[in-house]
């Protein structure tokens, strides 16, 4: 079985009802496809990636081997998920201790963080609206640790340094490639969220 994006937005739905969760999915995609157009990878391949690599996260909150990311990953083993998908997803999570060795992995993990922060920075906004947000102001944000708590620094400036790139290169890179998408990530103004 092919995986392609619409497989994976397939099953990314038919296991996560978070609103937020699904989100937060789209707009990691959102920032790894724009890396794969950028450097001309695979950006079906990297799409669904970035697509699934929290889909088990609702069901399988658990870290340990019974839980996420395994269970995903052994899911889409079975589906016939091809191995670059795989590791990408287990190398996303530190606590797998599988290491990111593809470039996909390593842009993966380098956009999951990072896009939490720019979400929970456009919410805060009066109106809820990514196309006026600077980087600046991620900067602000991103020294305030009271800010979006669960968004970890240690893994958004690993991340960065595992890349190869300047922290605020990269950070003002995911914030244009979800400027690109603020509609579908319902971060343009309006109430509504969608594909």
């Amino acid at each position: 079985m092919t995986i392609d994006r619409d497989t994976a937005y397939a099953l990314m739905t038919e296991w996560t009802q978070s609103p937020s969760l699904r989100t937060h999915m789209l707009a990691v995609e959102a920032a790894v496809a724009a890396y794969a157009e950028r450097d001309a990878e695979d950006v079906g391949l990297w799409s669904a990636t970035a697509l699934l690599h929290d889909f088990d996260y609702e069901r399988h909150p658990d870290l340990g081997p019974a839980g996420h990311p395994f269970v995903g990953v052994a899911h889409l083993r079975s589906l016939g998920a091809p191995e670059a998908m795989c590791e990408a997803i287990l190398g996303h999570a530190d606590h797998t201790g599988v290491p990111r060795e593809t470039q996909l992995a390593k842009v993966l993990y380098a956009c999951d963080e990072i896009t939490g922060l720019v979400t929970a920075a456009v919410l805060v906004r009066p109106d809820k609206d990514i196309a006026a947000l600077e980087v600046r102001s991620l900067k602000k944000k991103f020294k305030d640790k009271a800010f979006a708590r669960g968004v970890a620094r240690d893994d958004v400036r690993r991340g960065a340094e595992e890349l190869g790139v300047d922290l605020w290169e990269h950070v003002a890179f995911v914030l244009a490639a979800m400027q690109g998408r603020a509609a579908a990530l319902g971060l343009d103004g309006s109430s509504e969220r969608g594909r």
